[in-house]
Protein backbone atom coordinates (compact mmCIF):
# COMPACT_ATOMS: atom_id res chain seq x y z
CA UNK A 1 0.00 0.00 0.00
CA UNK A 2 3.29 2.08 0.92
CA UNK A 3 4.41 2.05 -2.83
CA UNK A 4 0.96 2.14 -4.22
CA UNK A 5 0.44 5.76 -2.31
CA UNK A 6 4.03 6.94 -2.81
CA UNK A 7 3.76 6.22 -6.53
CA UNK A 8 0.58 6.50 -7.99
CA UNK A 9 0.45 10.22 -8.78
CA UNK A 10 3.55 9.95 -10.87
CA UNK A 11 2.63 6.10 -12.39
CA UNK A 12 -0.23 8.29 -13.76
CA UNK A 13 1.64 11.10 -15.40
CA UNK A 14 3.94 9.07 -16.66
CA UNK A 15 1.27 6.58 -18.08
CA UNK A 16 -0.41 10.01 -19.95
CA UNK A 17 3.34 10.61 -21.02
CA UNK A 18 3.71 7.13 -22.34
CA UNK A 19 0.46 7.41 -24.58
CA UNK A 20 2.20 10.14 -26.67
CA UNK A 21 5.58 8.19 -27.52
CA UNK A 22 5.88 7.47 -31.27
CA UNK A 23 3.87 3.98 -32.28
CA UNK A 24 4.78 1.54 -34.95
CA UNK A 25 2.58 2.57 -36.87
CA UNK A 26 3.53 5.94 -36.68
CA UNK A 27 7.20 5.26 -37.70
CA UNK A 28 6.19 3.51 -40.67
CA UNK A 29 4.44 6.42 -41.95
CA UNK A 30 7.39 8.57 -41.29
CA UNK A 31 9.91 6.04 -43.16
CA UNK A 32 7.99 6.47 -46.39
CA UNK A 33 8.24 10.28 -46.35
CA UNK A 34 10.72 11.71 -48.73
CA UNK A 35 12.57 14.35 -47.09
CA UNK A 36 14.14 15.38 -43.64
CA UNK A 37 12.15 18.73 -43.50
CA UNK A 38 8.43 16.36 -44.14
CA UNK A 39 9.65 14.33 -41.09
CA UNK A 40 10.05 17.62 -38.91
CA UNK A 41 6.59 18.73 -40.09
CA UNK A 42 5.19 15.37 -39.35
CA UNK A 43 6.78 15.82 -35.53
CA UNK A 44 5.65 18.54 -34.96
CA UNK A 45 2.26 17.55 -35.25
CA UNK A 46 2.57 15.43 -32.42
CA UNK A 47 1.77 16.19 -28.86
CA UNK A 48 5.89 15.54 -27.71
CA UNK A 49 7.34 17.42 -30.17
CA UNK A 50 4.68 20.19 -31.30
CA UNK A 51 6.32 22.51 -28.63
CA UNK A 52 10.23 21.22 -30.03
CA UNK A 53 9.82 22.40 -33.13
CA UNK A 54 7.20 24.96 -32.39
CA UNK A 55 7.72 28.10 -34.80
CA UNK A 56 10.28 26.50 -37.30
CA UNK A 57 7.83 26.52 -40.04
CA UNK A 58 9.97 27.17 -43.04
CA UNK A 59 13.18 27.20 -41.36
CA UNK A 60 15.50 24.71 -42.87
CA UNK A 61 17.26 22.73 -39.68
CA UNK A 62 20.04 21.31 -40.28
CA UNK A 63 20.96 17.76 -38.68
CA UNK A 64 22.38 19.25 -35.60
CA UNK A 65 19.56 21.51 -34.97
CA UNK A 66 17.48 18.64 -34.98
CA UNK A 67 19.54 15.84 -33.20
CA UNK A 68 19.53 19.02 -30.53
CA UNK A 69 15.94 19.52 -30.14
CA UNK A 70 15.11 16.18 -30.15
CA UNK A 71 17.48 15.83 -26.91
CA UNK A 72 15.84 18.69 -25.83
CA UNK A 73 12.42 17.25 -25.74
CA UNK A 74 14.43 13.92 -23.61
CA UNK A 75 15.82 16.90 -20.73
CA UNK A 76 12.10 18.11 -20.86
CA UNK A 77 10.72 14.87 -19.94
CA UNK A 78 12.95 14.33 -17.10
CA UNK A 79 12.42 17.90 -15.56
CA UNK A 80 8.63 17.18 -15.74
CA UNK A 81 9.32 13.68 -14.24
CA UNK A 82 11.45 15.61 -11.61
CA UNK A 83 8.95 18.36 -11.11
CA UNK A 84 6.50 15.62 -9.91
CA UNK A 85 8.42 13.63 -8.18
CA UNK A 86 9.11 13.46 -3.99
CA UNK A 87 12.13 12.77 -2.64
CA UNK A 88 13.01 8.95 -2.83
CA UNK A 89 11.86 9.31 -6.29
CA UNK A 90 14.35 12.34 -7.28
CA UNK A 91 16.73 10.02 -5.11
CA UNK A 92 16.38 7.85 -8.33
CA UNK A 93 16.59 10.71 -10.92
CA UNK A 94 19.60 12.26 -9.56
CA UNK A 95 21.49 8.98 -10.58
CA UNK A 96 19.84 8.48 -13.49
CA UNK A 97 20.96 12.04 -14.18
CA UNK A 98 24.90 11.15 -14.47
CA UNK A 99 24.16 9.19 -17.34
CA UNK A 100 23.06 12.87 -19.64
CA UNK A 101 26.42 14.29 -17.91
CA UNK A 102 28.58 11.65 -19.21
CA UNK A 103 26.78 11.75 -23.19
CA UNK A 104 27.66 15.70 -22.96
CA UNK A 105 30.54 14.97 -21.73
CA UNK A 106 31.41 12.86 -24.47
CA UNK A 107 30.32 14.90 -27.40
CA UNK A 108 32.90 17.81 -25.39
CA UNK A 109 35.25 14.74 -25.80
CA UNK A 110 34.68 14.46 -29.45
CA UNK A 111 34.69 18.19 -30.27
CA UNK A 112 37.77 19.10 -28.26
CA UNK A 113 40.46 15.88 -29.04
CA UNK A 114 38.86 16.25 -32.67
CA UNK A 115 39.51 20.17 -32.61
CA UNK A 116 36.26 21.05 -34.33
CA UNK A 117 32.81 22.12 -33.10
CA UNK A 118 30.43 20.14 -31.79
CA UNK A 119 27.14 19.48 -34.38
CA UNK A 120 24.94 20.95 -31.84
CA UNK A 121 24.75 23.96 -29.82
CA UNK A 122 25.28 23.11 -26.03
CA UNK A 123 24.26 26.50 -24.55
CA UNK A 124 20.78 25.34 -25.40
CA UNK A 125 20.93 22.59 -22.97
CA UNK A 126 22.53 25.52 -19.69
CA UNK A 127 19.42 26.22 -17.80
CA UNK A 128 18.44 22.09 -17.70
CA UNK A 129 21.78 21.91 -16.34
CA UNK A 130 21.93 24.34 -14.24
CA UNK A 131 19.16 23.17 -12.43
CA UNK A 132 20.56 19.47 -11.81
CA UNK A 133 24.34 19.59 -12.64
CA UNK A 134 27.23 21.90 -11.25
CA UNK A 135 28.99 21.24 -15.31
CA UNK A 136 28.95 24.58 -17.12
CA UNK A 137 28.26 23.12 -20.72
CA UNK A 138 29.54 25.86 -22.82
CA UNK A 139 32.75 26.09 -20.52
CA UNK A 140 33.81 23.28 -21.12
CA UNK A 141 32.51 23.37 -24.77
CA UNK A 142 35.07 26.51 -25.08
CA UNK A 143 37.50 24.45 -23.65
CA UNK A 144 40.51 24.62 -26.32
CA UNK A 145 42.56 21.81 -25.44
CA UNK A 146 42.11 18.28 -23.52
CA UNK A 147 43.94 19.71 -20.60
CA UNK A 148 41.34 22.52 -20.36
CA UNK A 149 38.06 20.97 -20.68
CA UNK A 150 40.04 18.19 -17.08
CA UNK A 151 40.98 21.51 -15.58
CA UNK A 152 37.07 22.60 -16.36
CA UNK A 153 35.87 20.14 -14.42
CA UNK A 154 38.04 20.31 -11.07
CA UNK A 155 35.77 19.54 -7.90
CA UNK A 156 33.68 16.79 -9.95
CA UNK A 157 33.88 13.14 -10.18
CA UNK A 158 34.87 13.05 -13.83
CA UNK A 159 38.39 15.35 -12.97
CA UNK A 160 39.26 12.10 -10.65
CA UNK A 161 38.21 9.54 -12.97
CA UNK A 162 40.15 11.36 -15.96
CA UNK A 163 43.56 11.24 -13.29
CA UNK A 164 43.71 7.81 -13.88
CA UNK A 165 44.84 8.16 -17.22
CA UNK A 166 47.82 10.51 -15.78
CA UNK A 167 50.06 7.43 -16.59
CA UNK A 168 48.72 6.75 -19.75
CA UNK A 169 51.41 8.58 -22.56
CA UNK A 170 48.48 10.10 -25.58
CA UNK A 171 45.18 8.78 -23.76
CA UNK A 172 42.83 8.94 -26.64
CA UNK A 173 39.00 9.12 -26.58
CA UNK A 174 38.19 5.79 -26.50
CA UNK A 175 40.05 5.61 -23.14
CA UNK A 176 38.37 8.94 -21.88
CA UNK A 177 35.07 7.46 -23.08
CA UNK A 178 35.73 4.26 -21.01
CA UNK A 179 36.84 6.14 -18.08
CA UNK A 180 32.77 7.63 -18.18
CA UNK A 181 31.38 4.12 -18.72
CA UNK A 182 33.41 2.87 -15.81
CA UNK A 183 32.45 5.25 -13.52
CA UNK A 184 28.63 5.46 -14.26
CA UNK A 185 28.30 1.44 -14.23
CA UNK A 186 30.28 1.43 -11.05
CA UNK A 187 28.07 4.21 -9.34
CA UNK A 188 24.73 2.71 -10.61
CA UNK A 189 25.91 -0.87 -9.52
CA UNK A 190 26.83 0.90 -5.98
CA UNK A 191 24.09 2.95 -5.17
CA UNK A 192 21.90 0.42 -6.59
CA UNK A 193 22.49 -2.01 -3.44
CA UNK A 194 23.08 1.08 -1.01
CA UNK A 195 20.29 3.32 -1.86
CA UNK A 196 18.06 0.92 -2.59
CA UNK A 197 16.30 -2.43 -0.94
CA UNK A 198 13.86 -4.95 -1.40
CA UNK A 199 12.04 -5.52 -4.99
CA UNK A 200 13.08 -1.74 -6.27
CA UNK A 201 16.59 -2.96 -5.97
CA UNK A 202 15.97 -5.95 -7.68
CA UNK A 203 14.30 -4.53 -10.21
CA UNK A 204 17.18 -2.37 -10.75
CA UNK A 205 19.74 -5.38 -10.09
CA UNK A 206 17.87 -6.75 -13.44
CA UNK A 207 17.80 -3.84 -15.73
CA UNK A 208 21.16 -2.76 -15.00
CA UNK A 209 23.22 -6.14 -14.58
CA UNK A 210 21.60 -7.55 -17.79
CA UNK A 211 22.97 -4.23 -19.16
CA UNK A 212 26.20 -4.59 -17.86
CA UNK A 213 26.78 -8.19 -19.24
CA UNK A 214 25.53 -7.43 -22.83
CA UNK A 215 27.54 -4.49 -23.23
CA UNK A 216 30.53 -6.89 -22.04
CA UNK A 217 29.47 -9.63 -24.80
CA UNK A 218 29.04 -6.77 -27.27
CA UNK A 219 32.88 -5.21 -26.07
CA UNK A 220 34.47 -9.01 -26.08
CA UNK A 221 32.70 -9.26 -29.63
CA UNK A 222 33.91 -6.05 -31.44
CA UNK A 223 37.30 -6.49 -29.87
CA UNK A 224 37.63 -10.04 -31.10
CA UNK A 225 36.11 -8.98 -35.09
CA UNK A 226 37.39 -5.76 -35.31
CA UNK A 227 40.70 -4.96 -33.47
CA UNK A 228 41.90 -8.55 -33.06
CA UNK A 229 43.26 -8.10 -29.45
CA UNK A 230 44.60 -9.99 -27.31
CA UNK A 231 42.83 -11.91 -24.52
CA UNK A 232 44.39 -9.69 -21.45
CA UNK A 233 43.94 -6.19 -23.60
CA UNK A 234 40.15 -7.60 -23.65
CA UNK A 235 39.65 -8.23 -20.09
CA UNK A 236 41.07 -4.71 -19.22
CA UNK A 237 37.81 -3.64 -21.60
CA UNK A 238 35.27 -5.15 -19.58
CA UNK A 239 33.09 -3.73 -16.77
CA UNK A 240 34.01 -5.28 -13.51
CA UNK A 241 30.18 -6.52 -12.76
CA UNK A 242 28.31 -9.66 -13.41
CA UNK A 243 24.61 -10.65 -13.48
CA UNK A 244 23.35 -13.66 -15.61
CA UNK A 245 27.58 -13.85 -16.89
CA UNK A 246 30.05 -15.41 -14.63
CA UNK A 247 33.79 -15.35 -14.66
CA UNK A 248 33.88 -18.69 -16.57
CA UNK A 249 31.96 -18.02 -18.90
CA UNK A 250 33.32 -14.56 -19.36
CA UNK A 251 36.48 -16.60 -19.88
CA UNK A 252 35.34 -18.84 -22.33
CA UNK A 253 34.42 -15.59 -24.53
CA UNK A 254 37.40 -13.90 -23.91
CA UNK A 255 39.31 -16.52 -25.01
CA UNK A 256 37.38 -17.69 -27.77
CA UNK A 257 40.23 -18.64 -30.78
CA UNK A 258 37.75 -17.93 -33.26
CA UNK A 259 34.58 -16.18 -34.05
CA UNK A 260 32.50 -19.31 -34.58
CA UNK A 261 33.85 -20.60 -31.12
CA UNK A 262 32.86 -17.65 -29.33
CA UNK A 263 29.55 -17.77 -30.82
CA UNK A 264 29.15 -21.04 -29.48
CA UNK A 265 30.26 -20.21 -25.62
CA UNK A 266 27.79 -17.31 -26.37
CA UNK A 267 24.93 -20.07 -26.93
CA UNK A 268 25.67 -21.56 -23.45
CA UNK A 269 25.31 -18.59 -21.27
CA UNK A 270 22.03 -17.49 -19.85
CA UNK A 271 21.45 -15.04 -22.95
CA UNK A 272 22.00 -17.35 -25.36
CA UNK A 273 19.69 -19.76 -23.98
CA UNK A 274 16.93 -16.98 -23.45
CA UNK A 275 17.20 -15.53 -27.11
CA UNK A 276 17.47 -19.40 -28.48
CA UNK A 277 20.83 -18.83 -30.31
CA UNK A 278 21.44 -22.68 -30.09
CA UNK A 279 19.67 -22.01 -34.10
CA UNK A 280 20.90 -19.06 -35.58
CA UNK A 281 24.82 -19.49 -36.15
CA UNK A 282 25.52 -15.93 -36.79
CA UNK A 283 23.14 -13.76 -34.61
CA UNK A 284 23.12 -10.12 -34.79
CA UNK A 285 24.61 -9.04 -30.94
CA UNK A 286 23.31 -5.64 -31.31
CA UNK A 287 19.86 -6.85 -31.98
CA UNK A 288 19.63 -9.20 -29.46
CA UNK A 289 20.82 -7.02 -26.83
CA UNK A 290 18.75 -4.38 -27.82
CA UNK A 291 15.79 -7.13 -28.21
CA UNK A 292 16.49 -8.26 -24.27
CA UNK A 293 16.20 -5.08 -22.85
CA UNK A 294 13.45 -4.13 -24.31
CA UNK A 295 11.69 -7.06 -23.11
CA UNK A 296 13.29 -6.69 -19.87
CA UNK A 297 12.17 -2.83 -19.15
CA UNK A 298 8.88 -3.14 -20.25
CA UNK A 299 8.31 -6.38 -17.97
CA UNK A 300 9.58 -4.79 -15.10
CA UNK A 301 7.39 -1.55 -15.58
CA UNK A 302 4.40 -4.15 -16.36
CA UNK A 303 4.90 -6.37 -13.23
CA UNK A 304 5.88 -3.19 -10.71
CA UNK A 305 4.30 0.00 -11.58
CA UNK A 306 4.09 1.22 -8.43
CA UNK A 307 8.29 1.57 -8.27
CA UNK A 308 10.84 3.17 -9.81
CA UNK A 309 10.15 0.76 -12.64
CA UNK A 310 8.13 2.85 -14.39
CA UNK A 311 10.45 5.58 -14.16
CA UNK A 312 13.33 4.20 -15.37
CA UNK A 313 11.48 2.02 -18.34
CA UNK A 314 9.81 5.39 -19.62
CA UNK A 315 13.55 7.42 -19.81
CA UNK A 316 14.82 4.23 -21.23
CA UNK A 317 11.86 4.06 -23.86
CA UNK A 318 12.20 7.53 -24.11
CA UNK A 319 15.85 7.56 -25.40
CA UNK A 320 15.35 4.69 -27.50
CA UNK A 321 12.57 7.14 -29.23
CA UNK A 322 15.14 9.67 -29.86
CA UNK A 323 17.61 7.34 -31.07
CA UNK A 324 15.13 5.97 -34.02
CA UNK A 325 14.05 9.10 -34.85
CA UNK A 326 17.56 10.47 -35.39
CA UNK A 327 18.37 7.09 -37.31
CA UNK A 328 15.16 7.54 -39.50
CA UNK A 329 15.41 11.19 -40.05
CA UNK A 330 19.00 10.81 -41.44
CA UNK A 331 18.44 7.84 -43.29
CA UNK A 332 15.18 9.95 -45.33
CA UNK A 333 17.88 12.36 -46.12
CA UNK A 334 20.57 9.78 -47.45
CA UNK A 335 17.53 8.41 -49.75
CA UNK A 336 17.36 4.80 -47.85
CA UNK A 337 15.03 2.56 -48.99
CA UNK A 338 11.53 2.64 -46.93
CA UNK A 339 11.65 -1.01 -45.97
CA UNK A 340 15.48 -0.67 -45.27
CA UNK A 341 14.23 2.05 -42.61
CA UNK A 342 11.89 0.16 -41.25
CA UNK A 343 14.13 -2.62 -40.38
CA UNK A 344 16.49 0.07 -38.15
CA UNK A 345 13.34 1.48 -36.30
CA UNK A 346 10.13 -0.86 -36.14
CA UNK A 347 10.68 -4.33 -34.61
CA UNK A 348 9.79 -6.93 -36.78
Amino acid sequence: MGSLLAYSGITTKVKAMSSHLITDKQFSEMAFLETDIEAVEYLRKLPAYEDIFANMEGVELHRGAIEQRLILSQYKDFAKLYKFANLAQRKFLNLYFMHYEINILKKCLRSTLGHQKAGIDLAVFQSFFETHSRLDLVKLMDSANIQELIANLEGSVYYEQFSRLDDVGQPTLFDYEMQLDLLYFKTIWKAKGKEFSGAEQKLLTSCYGSKLDLLNIQWIYRSKKYYHLQSADIYALLIPIHHHLNVAQIRKLVEAPTLEEFYHALQTTYYGRKEGLESIDRPDLEDMAQDMLHKIYSATSRQNPYSIAILNSYLYFKEEEIQKIITLIESIRYRVNPEEILSYVVKQ
